[in-house]
């Protein structure tokens, strides 16, 4: 039972290392056509799956780029990996993070522990893109991964730009994902125009502290990101945002005007949902660096157009994205706050951590990936414990959410278990 409470902090801590972890699906036609939206492949033949509907030889990326992220410096070249993605991706290595391939025969799930690529296993799922359909299942796992702290960018393209010739486009594609699957209509609050656009727009939204339009901030370093003034769609769509359903969309770049305010015209957008964040772009030329599949028509969208300002927008969206959790300075206010890192927990052991004033009683309450409660722990009233440790042996392994909840506060956070 949850008796008195007074000022505290909380830092809820699964014990294994954080994921700084990229993931890039393929799984999705990104190499049909005279696309090659991969980070690295070894392989470029002629698909055997049907579904895929491609004829030609076409980009088959392996899941982990060959050559190794380890030897990977400032003078790297794009070319060191096979894609039109491939500069993406290593600016993304030098900046810390790891990247891999969701290979076109992967599977897209979120909270199976029998899938390697699971993503509860990423901070960040990047699908620039896609031509096919996800099915009901997908979607309902892409969405469970944002609404528990993942980072997804959305990257669609214009209309009748469907590479694989099944009928549909990345934009309905993109749609179809946000408006019929289970967890929540429209969550992100943003839905992709059926247009087909090609200009330069500096119309650039007046937000001086958004960090994707101005580089992450302090302590966080990154040598490629800085201030966007200018975006260069070749044949992309726009955005209409929707604030009702949910008040964090913000429209970042816009056709006309650079309203903070504005709803219709959106080129680039974000959005948070729960504990996670979202990017959406509406043109996938911005990510081609004009090298990968020999067999395809590329040029440097990447470095060339805007005058290297995509290069920032996507460096600054993967760093915001993969900051979606608790910055260090929340756990100085008097408020509470919960947060989980690292995770997913290799030991089965959590870690609760108290800071407070007063004497403090209070419930940690676990539930599994259905809701239904497995396990609740009575915290110490001891102000001076320097943490709690919290055994979960008894768990299985999968998603898991930890839930703090006082008489004026409550929050809910995912962490997995691997055995």
């Amino acid at each position: 039972m949850i008796k008195k409470y007074f000022p505290f902090i909380f830092l809820f801590i699964a014990t294994a290392t954080f994921s700084q972890k990229i993931l890039f699906d393929a799984t999705k036609a990104e190499m049909a056509g005279s696309a090659d939206w991969v980070i690295d492949a070894d392989l470029h033949n002629l698909y055997t799956n049907n579904a895929m509907n491609i004829g030609g030889t076409e980009s088959n990326p392996q899941r982990i780029p060959t050559l190794l992220q380890s030897t990977i410096a400032a003078s790297t070249p794009e070319t060191y990996w096979d894609g039109a993605l491939s500069h993406w991706a290593i600016d993304c290595v030098r900046k810390g993070y790891t990247v891999e391939s969701l290979p076109y025969n992967g599977r897209i799930t979120y909270g199976d522990a029998t899938n390697a690529q699971d993503l509860s296993n990423y901070k960040v799922y990047v699908v620039d893109e896609p031509n096919i359909l996800f099915t009901p299942a997908e979607k309902t796992a892409i969405v469970n991964f944002v609404k528990n702290g993942g980072g997804l960018m959305m990257i669609a393209d214009h209309t009748i730009s469907d590479r694989n010739n099944d009928g549909k486009d990345s934009l309905e594609i993109w749609n179809d994902l946000m408006s019929t699957n289970t967890v929540q209509p429209n969550p992100f609050g943003i839905i992709f125009d059926v247009a087909d656009i090609s200009l330069t727009s500096t119309n650039v939204a007046n937000i001086s502290t958004n960090q994707i339009l101005h580089g992450p901030i302090s302590p966080i370093t990154c040598s490629v990101c800085g201030n966007v003034t200018a975006a260069k769609w070749s044949n992309g769509t726009t955005m209409t945002i929707n604030p009702t359903v949910n008040s964090s969309v913000t429209g970042l770049i816009f056709k006309t005007g650079s309203s903070t305010t504005g709803t219709t015209n959106v080129m680039c957008a974000s959005a948070t949902y729960l504990a996670g964040r979202v990017v959406a772009i509406g043109d996938s030329s911005i990510a081609d660096d004009g090298s990968g599949d020999p067999s395809d028509v590329l040029y440097d969208g990447y470095i060339t157009d805007a005058g290297g300002n995509h290069q920032k927008l996507l460096m600054n969206a993967i760093v915001w994205l993969m900051n979606s959790t608790m910055k260090t300075n929340d756990f100085e206010t008097s408020q509470p706050s919960l947060t989980i890192a690292p995770n997913p927990i290799a030991n089965k052991e959590l870690k609760v951590y108290i800071k407070n004033t007063s004497s403090l009683v209070s419930e940690l309450t676990i539930y599994d990936a259905t809701g239904r409660q497995v396990k609740q722990v009575q915290l110490s009233e001891n102000p001076s414990a320097e943490f709690q440790t919290i055994n979960c042996e008894e768990l299985q392994s999968g998603i898991y959410f930890g839930r703090l909840q006082t008489d004026s506060f409550s929050k809910s956070i995912p962490f997995s278990i691997l055995n």
